[in-house]
């Protein structure tokens, strides 16, 4: 099954700071990274400009995830570095079911 995910910027986003520039960047990129190698994570962006840094848009992003369950979808983010400190919260996690396209051969 696939799942859609939106989160964005927490309390511990800041948000004049760029994407990369958010602290333990390296640590949630790696743990992400993880994900997507096992196949866990299907696509993966931020929506929008916010995360440019510019202080004045929301950060926010789309995952989409292979997963037998909604709860193991969060229970996995539990892990993400930047869940634990705040810097990215979960808006909605819903059940995707694709009519047009195809994710195969990802």
């Amino acid at each position: 099954m696939l799942f859609a995910m939106i989160r964005k910027g927490g309390p511990g986003w800041d948000p004049v700071r760029p994407l990369r520039e958010q602290e333990k960047w390296d640590e949630h990129a790696r743990f992400m990274d993880e994900l997507a190698e096992e196949g866990f994570v299907v696509l993966a962006g931020p929506l929008g400009d916010g995360y440019l840094g510019h202080g004045d848009s929301e950060h926010r992003v789309l995952l989409i995830f292979e997963a037998d369950s909604e709860a193991t979808v969060t229970g996995r983010l539990d892990a993400d570095p930047w869940t634990r400190m705040g810097v990215l919260e979960t808006v909605s996690v819903e059940r995707w079911t694709v009519l047009l396209g195809d994710l195969t051969g990802r």
